[in-house]
């Protein structure tokens, strides 16, 4: 007895040190001042998927909703269709019109991108032995990077997404080492600023924190799969991601959040799920309380996620809701 109740002293006052240095880390690091800055991921793909005008809804974002920061997938399967033939009108024409607006662009390289499946290989990649493959991708970026290395509107490198998640999409798996060639390898062909991504909720973001410039951090509150259904993330504060940063030694201003969620997760083909189901896990109200979440993270800027899904929206379904709540953000 008197065995258990020491035990339980301990565990009690090892909660209380931990609650107590929660909260002093917690008033640390958060400054109610700070100001966050919003953009956008921008994927024809998907919006291709979604059945919209892609070039329609990229200049709705630009003219509409006034968004000036964005991030661009360069997808290897739209960029190299067949080996050494290159086709970058799309990647060309955004970037285009980014510039004209003064806009800032995150281009991301190599062969994991944002969206589903992750990986967006050129089918004739399927038939190169591994080490073929491994230099194509190096090639790929290289090619990329020198491209657009001369346009005002690239503002940061992203080099892959979340390249260590490999539990997660359809990838090959990376090694550290690997992404740390390609981070020098785009250092050795460009000054700017290289960010590095990972997931918020399910990965402790070492070693991939201490590997770019920046770094960037998914931000979900509702996911899905097919072993629990629907998981809300309730229970996470905002703080937790800002004391995360800290703990690594992050500074503030070298964070942000790459993959803030204000689309739904869709168990099953977006445009072929109902709507009530959709709205159950975004909508209007839940995009401001995302937003207004994300704030209290202080890091320096929020990407939205799922503005193909806004457009769509609003102009297949006609329910501009929101579109019109995300609109106070840019």
């Amino acid at each position: 007895m008197k065995k258990s109740s020491l035990i339980i002293k301990i565990v009690l006052i090892i909660i209380l040190v931990l609650a107590v240095a929660y909260g002093l880390l917690d008033r640390a690091t958060y400054d109610p001042n700070r100001k966050i800055i919003y953009g956008v991921t921008f994927s024809k793909k998907f919006a291709e998927q979604m059945g919209i005008n892609w070039q329609a809804a990229y200049l709705a974002m630009l003219d509409d909703l006034k968004v000036r920061y964005i991030r661009i997938p360069t997808y290897w399967d739209n960029i190299e269709p067949q080996k050494d033939k290159y086709n970058f009108t799309d990647i060309d024409w955004q970037i285009n019109e980014a510039e004209k607006r003064d806009a800032k662009i995150i281009l991301v390289v190599g062969r994991r991108q944002p969206r589903w499946p992750e990986c967006h290989d050129p089918v004739w990649v399927s038939s190169l032995p591994s080490f073929e493959v491994r230099n194509e991708i190096l090639k790929n970026i290289e090619t990329v990077v020198i491209r657009y290395k001369n346009h005002k509107s690239i503002e940061i490198w992203q080099v892959e997404n979340e390249p260590l998640l490999d539990f997660f999409g359809h990838c090959p798996k990376m090694t550290k080492n690997e992404v740390q060639d390609e981070i020098g390898l785009v250092k050795s062909l460009d000054t700017r600023r290289i960010l590095i991504t990972d997931s918020g909720e399910l990965s402790t973001w070492y070693p991939l924190i201490k590997m770019g410039d920046l770094f960037g951090t998914t931000l979900y509150r509702t996911t899905w799969n097919k072993y629990i259904g629907y998981w809300h993330y309730f229970f996470i504060p905002a703080s937790y991601y800002r004391i995360k940063a800290a703990l690594w030694q992050k500074p503030q201003t070298e964070m942000m959040i790459a993959e803030l969620q204000t689309e739904p997760w869709f168990p099953n083909n977006p445009p072929g799920t109902p709507l009530a189901e959709q709205f159950k896990t975004m909508n209007a109200n839940l995009l401001v309380k995302n937003a207004e979440y994300s704030k209290k993270t202080n890091f320096a800027r929020a990407y939205f996620w799922g503005i193909e899904w806004w457009y769509w929206l609003k102009n297949i379904k006609g329910d501009s809701s929101v579109w019109e709540a995300a609109r106070k953000y840019f």
